[in-house]
């Protein structure tokens, strides 16, 4: 049993062969099976801001750190099993490896990502938002969909929040209650394909007020986390990890920059060539007009994501 994160890390480290980084020590804890107890949405990364901040601040520390890119931990009594060529070799190993590929298909994560956005509240801040997907196979001139059709598009209008006087004056002022929302999904985003995904999202979403990359595998490496980080702050396009493991923890691992207007030269380029953007812009107005949300028009979010997910992945998601 371990009693604390650190604890959790000598225990595994105890049993390793080799140095392993903190997303290692949490999964081989997983295999494992070591009793330890935490309501932390990811707890991997707690692990590693106390591991980090050991080998860092305590000169007596159990831990010592060996490598940088990523950073893997060792346990200091066993410092002398370390040859000089270790890390180099772990390196080699890893540059080998081929990430796997998930065998479902892209939309399948789009009722999820609908899901995430109408209900988790660290995203929508109490706003009901809904999403439409995009099919880019129908758009006019297919040769350039690919680079400009989003996935799929959201939209938030205040209709059952502001007092319906209010909306109307909005209507005479700058219009400024509507948000519109862009997403490109991929199933992973690893260092062999993040910069062809990240700037297939700039070109997707540069219309919308938020634009968002969202994938539901996202290589938990520090150096391409901190390059990804880097992409986010100066394109201000946002990230979303979709956890099929636990859908409600799903998050913005790196915000998205609002934008205050929105980009209709873009907007009318995409109503010319895909019919299914027309058409969400088209009921978006409607719903406007009427003051009231035809949600049969938009994707429908799943009542029970678990299931879903169970269904489709074949993952038991956590409650």
């Amino acid at each position: 049993m371990a009693d604390t994160f650190l604890d959790l890390a000598y225990e595994v480290l105890k049993q390793s062969s080799k140095p392993l980084t903190y997303q290692e020590i949490w999964q081989a804890s997983k295999t494992m099976n070591i009793d330890f107890t935490t309501e932390g949405k990811t707890p991997w990364q707690t692990l590693g801001a106390y591991l980090y901040v050991q080998v860092r601040d305590n000169p007596s520390s159990k831990f010592i750190k060996v490598g940088k890119r990523p950073a893997r931990f060792f346990l200091k009594e066993r410092e002398s099993e370390l040859t000089t060529d270790v890390v180099a070799k772990l390196e080699i190993e890893e540059a080998k490896t081929i990430p796997r590929q998930p065998s479902y298909h892209e939309r399948d994560l789009h009722p999820l990502l609908a899901y995430y956005v109408y209900s988790n509240p660290a995203f929508n801040r109490g706003r009901s938002i809904f999403t439409k997907t995009i099919f880019h196979e129908i758009s006019r001139k297919s040769g350039y969909s690919e680079w400009t059709n989003p996935d799929m598009v959201g939209f938030y209008l205040p209709l059952e929040d502001w007092r319906p006087e209010v909306i109307e004056f909005n209507r005479l002022s700058d219009n400024n209650s509507l948000r519109l929302f862009s997403f490109e999904l991929k199933r992973t985003l690893d260092k062999r394909t993040y910069r062809e995904s990240f700037f297939q999202a700039v070109s997707n979403s540069s219309w919308a007020h938020e634009g968002y990359l969202v994938a539901a595998e996202i290589l938990q490496d520090d150096e391409f986390l901190a390059e990804l980080e880097r992409l986010a702050t100066s394109f201000g396009i946002g990230v979303i990890h979709l956890d099929l493991s636990d859908i409600n923890g799903s998050a913005v691992i790196f915000p998205a920059r609002i934008r205050n207007t929105l980009d209709w030269e873009n907007i009318n380029k995409l109503c010319e060539q895909n019919e299914d953007f027309a058409k969400f812009i088209a009921d978006v107005k409607i719903d406007f007009e009427a003051k009231r949300i035809h949600k049969s028009e938009y994707d429908e979010i799943p009542k029970d994501p678990r299931k879903y997910i169970s269904d489709k992945f074949g993952i038991n998601s956590a409650d």
